[in-house]
């Protein structure tokens, strides 16, 4: 399927790895131009090169922590103009809820929270003044059903879902839609730590605790950043503008909803 926005021009956050490059990866293949973000240097500079070879596209790279008040303002300025924006971050610790003191909430906040609001707040101007633009964030299934060791990523991850839910009803008269996708487990560095707790925890080795968790999941494995990208590049397309405040599971079954 031709996706449509060939020649746009997007903002992917935290997309050296993980689920950010996935998302970078399937919209360089639709012939979008990109802005990379990460903290790493080495490897964002090596996937972007890559995605420029593979894809001809062109990307320009900022590495910094986009959590960071400086690290904002300069992925703000590289990225003015762009027509998509997908934000990400990497989520808090797991823990128990006595485990957490005011400052661990706070930078829950600032990195799941208020970082995205700050991309948001700095770039759908420019998306409205052209009466076109995308934002897809990417939150966690734990926004839809809590998860009990993940109370920092749930408090701060569902505080941005309520911000966009009034929100996508505000741009969407200028053409702008804005949407969430929760992710399930997925094979990615966050993956492997939480199976890491849980091996730890359990004494049992990487292999069974990954197989263990698989077995919790009705698809009965980890979804991958490739198939999780696509679903992002299609929110981005011109076929999903009526696709507006949505919170879109990516979890393979395991979350046993009916809404």
């Amino acid at each position: 399927m031709d996706l449509g926005i060939r020649g746009k021009r997007a903002l992917v956050c935290a997309s050296s790895k993980g689920l950010g490059l996935g998302c970078a990866e399937a919209l360089a293949e639709a012939g979008v131009d990109l802005v990379m973000n990460a903290r790493g240097a080495e490897a964002l500079g090596a996937e972007a090169a890559r995605l420029r070879s593979e894809y001809g596209v062109d990307v320009i790279t900022v590495a910094c922590d986009v959590t960071s008040v400086d690290g904002q303002a300069q992925v703000i300025e590289a990225a003015q103009g762009v027509d998509i924006l997908v934000t990400n971050a990497g989520g808090p610790p797991p823990g128990l809820w006595s485990d957490w003191d005011r400052d661990d909430f706070i930078k829950a906040l600032d990195a799941n929270m208020l970082t995205p609001i700050a991309f948001m707040k700095a770039l759908l101007p420019g998306m409205m003044d052209k009466g076109w633009g995308r934002v897809v964030n990417i939150t966690s299934q734990s926004v839809r059903a809590p998860i009990p060791a993940l109370g920092l990523s749930n408090a701060a991850r569902t505080g941005l879902t309520g911000y966009v839910a009034g929100t996508a009803r505000q741009v969407a008269p200028r053409g702008v839609t804005i949407n969430n996708l929760l992710p399930g487990i997925h094979a990615t560095d966050r993956a492997e730590s939480l199976d890491g707790g849980v091996a730890a925890q359990k004494g049992i080795s990487m292999d069974e605790a990954r197989a263990e968790r698989a077995e919790t999941i009705p698809a009965r494995r980890y979804g991958t950043r490739q198939e999780f990208g696509a679903a992002c590049a299609f929110l981005c397309s011109q076929h999903a503008g009526f696709i507006v405040g949505q919170n879109i599971l990516l979890d393979g079954g395991g979350t046993n909803l009916t809404m």
